[in-house]
């Protein structure tokens, strides 16, 4: 156990009046730095050699004074020596080290001057020897007091999930593996951080007697290793009385983490050497929140998918619990801060809390909230019992420190992240005490353990949560559950689905997700207190999703109160996922507060924060509206539709030079070789041609024999298809299996664009331009039409409501249904927006070799075309507001706020869509043999 504050001051003091006066470098040098190391309690011997033998800078051969390889370098002068020369010569020796060996301060002393250098943050301190207690927190790292400050691609994090992955590998390459792997790994990793923290001591005690104490080729290392973990199990008075003296030195820990019973396993020299690389590493420096990328690292692609296993980093964590609770506590502490008896009131609530993920993973939002909850409970107790700082002793820091691991509860499917989520928990809790041993100047180290993190290895869809922790109990509830689409999911996946939300006509597409959603709520409803917070995909509240769930959610009562809207997902972990994120948090209760993070076009940077009245299921100001799936559009509008699908395999499409060929063939091709649209031709200018022979009469089709072989491809293609509309398409190869193609001049823009763009990039084509299903067909549509279509306030409408691939828009039919169209505009205002249409038409017309993608790039939008949309988005927005008025919305979610408005409004007092029929498809055969295909309505 590291020495207290007070004891290393008092050890200070007679250093300093030891070694006032000292002058030799040469003669007493040594002395002093042993000297030095016992004030915090350590015996040099053990960490640091002198005269370390290196190569400098310079090829010439050099020789450091004091040397703890990947932690400190000294150098020492006689009285009165210039100490900045002393540190050129110190960093002149680092070309000659090894990666590993490379210290993180710099120290160089003259006997009565210190100078030390963090090479981590930069921070550069001198000060007399007689200031020396004055600053001993400089030196805490020799004591295991120090404190670092985690980035979330530290890269002493990363290596040290690389040599722990490493070290998985090779046990597992030689038959150790399952279960028995994952809990020696945990029991590996616990001892390598308490080798640097002061868990154990002497420090580097288990490197040492795996270094000094096991052969070199490590035929001995796994029963060593054993024995090491039985005395970490076994409690002193039950210990053998003649155990070695090195092995006795190791605590009691308990906790459960070394009961049980392992199997040895077995290492050689390379993995003895892979184990002594990890040992070499700084682990009092890792930051526990970062073991799940230790977990997702080891794991292989496949099964991280999987999973769902997508990591949360330490930033996206924070914008979970800073609404969810912490930002709220941390308000109340400061308002209540100087009245002792509501302060101790509000710590004794902070005791109280109850903390679950039931998709806990590694629990990296287990461990960021209780170090966070920690580092809020020391501010209450230095607020109460700060005039005590000098006086305590450890038991009494211990009875201060009331906020505990078993507050906190996790439920994860896999072993290996649950191990790893308890052990987590165990590191953050040492990190934190070490800081309360800090402040008060004693040692606070809970050893044997005796309470921990609850965290159940279950599958939490078929687990009742109470269970684990009774909802009565829980405060709050909160994680980051797998993200998996309906197309990805794994026959277990879909039977809990099932189990959780039915039959599959009740859930539909819904991501995998909302199945924490319903069980959440459902967990909530004998205690409507509880506030929950979930990361998810920004799928679930937009597009089709939302009329799928939100309407049980809304039955239930549940309330949004907060809300991230779509941001790009970032963590620490190999292979990191490209997700699209949101985070609600909810209950059944509601709050005075509802916050609104918008990320608007930059979806990697800061969110702006609005307070807000309400926050509906489209995450937006406005009421709880579901938009229903309206397959027609009201009004007069003009009609949108998907486009023609070909379903061919390719082969009802020919390049430029085989149009060519086959038209010099036959002169015939030139009416059958159609030009072809689809979202990349839409948005790229390409030229792409296609076979159109739906006009095509049977004796001509006949007679072109270059086409046999291309739909005899078509046909086969067709039959091999699992889809039985498909299959019953190979009766007609020469048809496109989908054909809805305009009779006259349309519009056409993409299913998917980029939500970068302020635009969907739109544009007319001719009836004799076949449009794919990858673009949807405006047919009939005015220039007033075009203006609206190109509107800001119909994009902010698709931003918001249509579904997403990755960040994406999805446009559907629906969402262009839903759009609360001007019906009240002018005769005037519909001319306005007309020109105004135009006018954009002709500015891109002025970048006649610009593809509209260039044209429309969010970054690069030619002024003169940005001016025209301006002036449009005006004649647009003029329509929407009584004659004679004006508006101006200040934000985009402002102005989605007052379409969602208009259109409660309008469907108030519109009659509802009558229900679809079943849909027969009638394949018809006229006396030219032109073949066309109608929809019939029961």
């Amino acid at each position: 156990m590291p020495l207290s504050w007070n004891e290393i001051r008092d050890r200070s003091v007679t250093f300093v009046r030891e070694w006032e006066g000292e002058s030799s470098e040469h003669a007493e040098a040594k002395s002093f730095w042993d000297a030095f190391f016992q004030v915090f309690g350590v015996s040099r011997r053990r960490l640091a050699s002198f005269e370390k033998h290196v190569q400098k800078a310079d090829g010439n051969r050099g020789f450091i004074d004091l040397f703890w390889p990947g932690m400190m370098l000294a150098e020492h002068k006689s009285l009165g020596k210039n100490l900045d020369s002393a540190y050129d010569q110190a960093t002149d020796y680092f070309p000659g080290l090894s990666d590993r060996e490379l210290p993180r301060y710099i120290i160089v002393s003259d006997f009565a001057r210190f100078r030390i250098r963090n090479l981590d943050t930069g921070e550069n301190n001198e000060f007399a020897l007689a200031d020396l207690p004055k600053n001993l927190s400089l030196f805490g790292f020799i004591a295991g007091y120090e404190t670092r400050e985690y980035k979330e691609q530290d890269p002493v994090n990363i290596k040290a999930a690389q040599q722990l992955a490493q070290l998985h590998d090779a046990l597992k390459d030689v038959g150790y593996e399952g279960h028995q792997l994952e809990v020696y790994l945990v029991r590996i990793l616990f001892c390598l951080f308490a080798d640097d923290t002061g868990i154990f001591m002497p420090r580097s005690a288990f490197e040492d007697f795996i270094r000094v104490r096991t052969s070199e080729d490590g035929s001995d290392l796994a029963p060593r290793i054993n024995q090491i973990f039985q005395t970490l199990n076994t409690p002193p008075e039950k210990r053998l009385r003649n155990l070695d003296e090195q092995i006795a030195a190791f605590p009691y820990v308990n906790g459960g983490l070394f009961e049980e019973y392992l199997p040895q396993a077995s290492f050689d020299r390379a993995m003895r050497e892979t184990l002594l690389a990890c040992c070499e590493l700084d682990w009092g420096g890792i930051s526990p929140a970062i073991f799940g990328s230790l977990f997702q690292g080891i794991m292989d692609a496949d099964v991280r998918r999987n999973l769902g296993a997508h990591y949360t980093s330490e930033k996206n964590i924070q914008k979970v619990i800073g609404p969810l609770f912490m930002d709220e506590l941390w308000v109340e502490f400061e308002r209540i801060k100087t009245q002792k008896t509501k302060l101790v009131a509000f710590h004794e609530k902070l005791a109280g809390l109850n903390f679950f993920d039931p998709a806990c993973g590694c629990g990296n939002f287990l461990v960021i909230s209780y170090r966070e909850l920690r580092l809020l409970e020391l501010e209450v107790i230095k607020r109460l019992h700060g005039s005590d700082q000098q006086q305590l002793s450890m038991d009494a820091v211990d009875q201060y420190v009331k906020v505990d691991v078993d507050q906190f509860h996790g439920i994860e499917i896999e072993e290996w992240p649950a191990q790893i989520a308890r052990v987590a928990m165990w590191l953050m809790d040492h990190q934190m005490n070490v800081l309360v041993g800090k402040t008060f100047g004693q040692a606070l180290v809970r050893i044997p353990l005796v309470k921990s993190a609850n965290v159940v290895h279950e599958n939490a869809l078929r687990l009742d949560w109470e269970e684990v922790v009774v909802a009565k109990k829980c405060t709050y509830l909160l994680g980051n559950p797998p993200f998996i689409g309906h197309q990805r999911r794994k026959p277990e996946q879909a039977e809990d689905m099932h189990i959780i939300w039915g039959k599959e006509g009740d859930f539909g597409r819904l991501d995998y997700v909302t199945c924490w959603h319903k069980c959440a709520v459902e967990y909530m409803q004998t205690n409507n207190s509880i506030r929950a917070a979930l990361v998810s995909t920004n799928s679930i509240c937009q597009g089709e999703q939302v009329s799928t769930l939100w309407p049980w959610m809304l039955s239930k009562g549940v309330k949004i109160h907060f809300a991230h809207r779509t941001f790009e997902w970032t963590n620490e972990a190999k292979g990191v996922a490209a997700v699209h994120c949101i985070i609600v948090g909810f209950g059944l209760s509601d709050t005075d507060q509802h916050q609104l993070f918008d990320y608007g076009a930059n979806i990697k940077g800061d969110p702006i924060k609005a307070e807000v009245r309400r926050i509906n299921p489209y995450l937006v100001d406005a009421e709880d509206v579901i938009l229903p799936a309206r397959s027609k559009n009201p009004g007069d509008r003009p009609r949108l539709t998907k486009g023609s699908q070909p379903t061919d395999d390719g082969n009802l499409f020919v390049s430029e030079e085989a149009r060519q060929k086959l038209i010099a063939l036959d002169e015939r091709y030139g009416k059958l070789i159609r030009r072809f649209v689809g979202a990349a031709e839409l948005t790229e200018n390409s030229l792409r041609y296609c076979l159109w022979l739906a006009e095509c009469p049977p004796q001509v089709l006949n007679s072109l024999r270059a086409l046999r072989d291309r739909l005899e491809r078509v046909r086969t293609f067709r039959l091999d298809s699992p889809t039985v509309s498909v299959n019953k398409a190979a009766q007609t190869p020469s048809l496109f299996t989908q054909i809805r193609q305009p009779t006259s001049s349309y519009i056409g823009l993409p299913r998917h664009s980029s939500s970068a763009r302020q635009y969907i990039p739109t544009a007319y084509f001719e009836a004799d331009v076949i449009a794919g299903d990858a673009i949807l067909v405006c047919e009939n549509a005015s220039f007033s039409d075009f203006g609206i279509l190109n509107s800001t306030m119909l994009n902010a409408w698709a931003r918001t409501v249509a579904g997403r691939i990755k960040n994406d828009i999805r446009f559907e039919a629906s969402v262009y249904n839903n759009f609360p169209w001007p019906t009240d505009a002018s005769d005037k205002q519909k001319e306005a927006i007309s020109v105004a249409a135009q006018n954009v038409l002709v500015a891109r017309a002025q970048f006649p070799d610009a593809t509209l993608a260039e044209l429309y790039h969010p970054l690069n939008m030619p002024p003169a075309l940005l001016k025209a949309h301006q002036k449009l988005d005006k004649s647009v927005d003029a329509a929407y507001v009584p004659s004679g008025g004006k508006r101006i919305w200040a934000s985009e979610a402002e102005r989605v706020a007052f379409l969602f408005a208009l259109h409660q409004r309008i469907i108030s007092t519109s009659p509802p869509e009558k229900p679809k029929g079943r849909k027969k498809k009638i394949c018809l055969r006229d006396q030219n043999a032109v073949h066309s295909s109608i929809e019939l309505v029961d």
